[in-house]
């Protein structure tokens, strides 16, 4: 009889349902390939052909970008330069000068967690703007011996007000890799919140930043539009942003996913 009344438990046991675990691969730790590699529910924005999807953000803008198999950097003859043959590919380059339109996605993001992959020429200088409003700098910060700044990379950029750079927040670490070498983004980001009457009761927040694998950003509210944003308002949903009249940059695995609950350290 005893052992009846033990099996019956444990059969109790094995029915319930498994309780739900957070992925430990939202810890902020590098985790060996890409997440969209280790997990499910990720959404490239690159369709691995042309550049559906995106769009020249200014209207009249001469939109340069192009698809390409390969990205050529020669560090001793062309530092400054990128060079591509357009082709189809899930890879885009912002022209043969690296001065050209900036790229918003015609799809529009809320709360959502980013990973994309980008190369610069030497000195070069984007930005991927979260809802077109909020940047995370992109910028040459390789061998800097300064003190980071809202200018380096892996910040999030400063706001422009009366001719002068407010707020922002600079990385914890200079997580740079040399020019001509692929490097990472992975950012956690929270959209504003907005109540009955359009008020904003809750600013835009980096929840996480990871640069090339290192915790760069954590938990960083955003009271507006950093520097050189979209002229567009602040919104539950709004595009994603690359900037591109900086100098020569290429992305690629460019992925998106709802953002989750996130293990916390």
């Amino acid at each position: 009889m005893h052992t009846f009344l033990t099996l019956l438990a444990i059969g109790a046991l094995l029915q319930q349902p498994t309780p739900t675990r957070t992925s430990a691969i939202q810890d902020g730790e590098a985790h060996g390939d890409p997440p969209f590699v280790l997990e499910e529910g990720w959404e490239p924005l690159l369709n691995g052909k042309d550049l559906s999807g995106w769009k020249a953000c200014e209207a009249n803008a001469k939109n340069e970008w192009y698809t390409t198999r390969f990205v050529m950097f020669e560090r001793l003859l062309g530092p400054t330069r990128l060079g591509g043959r357009a082709a189809p590919s899930g890879v885009m380059l912002n022209g043969q000068t690296g001065r050209t339109a900036n790229l918003c996605s015609e799809r529009t993001f809320g709360d959502v967690e980013l990973y994309l992959e980008f190369m610069l020429a030497k000195g070069s200088n984007s930005g991927v703007y979260l809802q077109g409003l909020y940047e995370i700098q992109i910028f040459d910060s390789w061998g800097s011996i300064e003190g980071v700044k809202t200018s380096d990379a892996g910040a999030i950029y400063h706001r422009w007000i009366n001719e002068q750079g407010v707020g922002g927040s600079p990385p914890l670490v200079n997580a740079a890799r040399r020019p001509g070498e692929w490097q990472s983004y992975q950012a956690w980001f929270r959209a504003p919140r907005f109540d009955a009457s359009g008020k904003k009761t809750q600013p835009a927040r980096f929840v996480r930043v990871l640069f090339n694998g290192q915790l760069v950003q954590k938990e960083v509210d955003i009271d507006g539009p950093t520097r050189a944003h979209l002229e567009i308002p602040e919104a539950a949903q709004n595009p994603l942003m690359i900037q591109g009249d900086h100098g020569p940059v290429a992305f690629r695995n460019v992925y998106v996913r709802p953002l989750r609950p996130l293990v916390l350290r």
